[in-house]
C-alpha cells in the first residue's frame, strides 16, 4: 500500500492542513455572527474580566504543558486534564473552562498535529472523511453548552471517560497481538473505505516494523466522529478520546495512527467550537495566553516520543488518564445535582 510516500509533499500537506483550519473557522465566524443577531442566549452570558496575578498564570502554563505532553501522547486535545483542572482546582465555572479549553486545543493541534504529519503517520484522508461529521457535531454541541446547566456536563463527560478507559483496556493484548502478526491488513475493507481508498500504512519506530492496516467499520465510525463533535462543543476535549478509540475499536485502526490521525482532526473540529465561545464572550483572555503556551510546548514533546512507545504502555496510560478523569468529574457532578460527596 502507498501512503504519504512523496517526500517533497511535507510542506504541502502542512499547508493543506492551516487551510482547512482557517476555513473553517471563517465558515464558523460567518455562522456565529448570524446564530447572534437572532438569539438573545449567547448575549446574555455572564462575562468575568477579573485578572489572574502572575503566580495563577504560571500555574496555568505548568498545568497546560502537562496537558499538551499527554493530549499528544494519546491523541487528545488536552481538554480532558484542562476542564477538571480548571473547575476543580482554580474554581472556573465548568463553561468558563471548557471555553478556555477549547481554544487551548487548537493550540496544540497544530503544534502536534503537524509533528505527525512529519512522521507520516497521520492518515490525512481518514481524517477528512471523519471530519465532514466531526465538524457538524461540533456546532451542535458548542450551542448546546451555552444553554444547558453546567452540572449535567460532569456526568456525560464521566461516562464517555469510563467508558473508553475500559475498552483501551480491554483491547491490549488483541492489539500487540496483531500488530505482530500482521493482522490489521489481514480483513478485508468494507465499500466506504475502498471507495476512498482510506486504508495506510506506517513504520512504528518502537518495534522496528511497517504496519500495514485495512480500514472497515467505515459509517460507525462516521456516526461516532459525529459524536465525539458534540462532545467537542460540550465538554471543551476536542473530541479526542473518542476519535481515538472509535477508530482503533470500530475500524481496525492502529492505536498510534489513530493518535495521529485524531491530533489532526482535533485543530478542525476545536476552531469550529472555539468561534462560538469566542464570539459568545465566555472565553477568559487573561488564561488564554498562558495555557496556549503551555499545550504548545508539551504537544510539541508528546509527538515527539510517541512512536518510541511500546502499544501496552500507550493503551494502559490512556486508560487511566480516561478512568481518573472519569472518576473525578462524576464525583463533582453527583455533589452538584444531588449533594453527595464522593471521597
Amino acid at each position: 500500500m502507498k501512503y504519504l510516500k512523496d517526500p517533497k509533499g511535507k510542506k504541502i500537506k502542512l499547508f493543506c492542513f492551516m487551510i482547512i483550519a482557517i476555513t473553517i473557522l471563517t465558515l464558523s465566524l460567518a455562522v456565529v455572527e448570524t446564530y447572534k443577531e437572532s438569539s438573545s442566549l449567547i448575549a446574555n452570558v455572564n462575562i468575568k474580566t477579573s485578572q489572574l496575578d502572575s503566580v495563577i498564570q504560571i500555574e496555568v502554563l505548568l498545568v497546560a504543558t502537562l496537558a499538551g505532553f499527554f493530549g499528544a501522547l494519546m491523541g487528545l486535545g488536552g481538554g480532558v486534564i484542562i476542564v477538571p483542572v480548571l473547575t476543580s482546582i482554580f474554581n472556573l465555572k465548568i463553561h468558563e473552562a471548557i471555553a478556555i479549553s477549547i481554544i487551548g486545543v487548537v493550540a496544540t493541534s497544530i503544534s502536534g498535529g503537524s509533528s505527525y504529519i512529519a512522521q507520516r503517520i497521520t492518515n490525512i484522508r481518514l481524517a477528512i472523511f471523519l471530519e465532514t461529521s466531526t465538524t457538524l457535531g461540533a456546532f451542535l454541541g458548542a450551542l448546546l453548552t451555552l444553554i444547558m446547566p453546567g452540572k449535567f456536563l460532569y456526568i456525560i463527560f464521566s461516562v464517555f471517560a469510563f467508558y473508553v478507559s475500559l475498552a483501551q483496556l480491554h483491547s491490549i493484548k488483541e492489539e500487540v497481538k496483531k500488530i505482530s502478526v500482521r493482522g490489521f491488513s489481514n480483513v478485508l475493507p468494507d465499500a466506504v473505505s475502498k471507495y476512498l481508498n482510506l486504508s495506510g500504512e506506517y513504520f512504528d519506530e518502537r518495534e522496528k516494523i511497517k504496519v500495514e492496516y485495512v480500514v472497515r467499520g467505515s459509517i460507525i465510525g462516521w456516526l461516532i466522529a459525529f459524536i465525539a463533535g458534540v462532545g467537542s462543543g460540550m465538554l471543551g476535549i476536542g473530541g479526542g478520546f473518542l476519535k481515538v478509540s472509535a477508530m482503533n475499536l470500530f475500524m481496525n485502526i492502529p492505536l498510534k495512527v489513530a493518535i495521529a490521525t485524531s491530533k489532526f482532526m482535533i485543530c478542525i473540529t476545536a476552531a469550529t467550537s472555539a468561534v462560538i465561545y469566542y464570539v459568545s464572550g465566555v472565553v477568559r483572555l487573561d488564561l488564554v495566553a498562558p495555557l496556549a503556551v503551555g499545550t504548545t510546548i508539551g504537544a510539541t514533546l508528546g509527538s515527539r516520543v510517541m512512536n518510541k512507545f511500546k502499544i501496552k504502555w500507550l493503551k494502559l496510560i490512556f486508560a487511566f488518564i480516561m478512568f481518573y478523569l472519569g472518576y473525578a468529574m462524576l464525583r463533582k457532578g453527583l455533589l452538584l445535582i444531588f449533594g453527595l460527596s464522593l471521597p
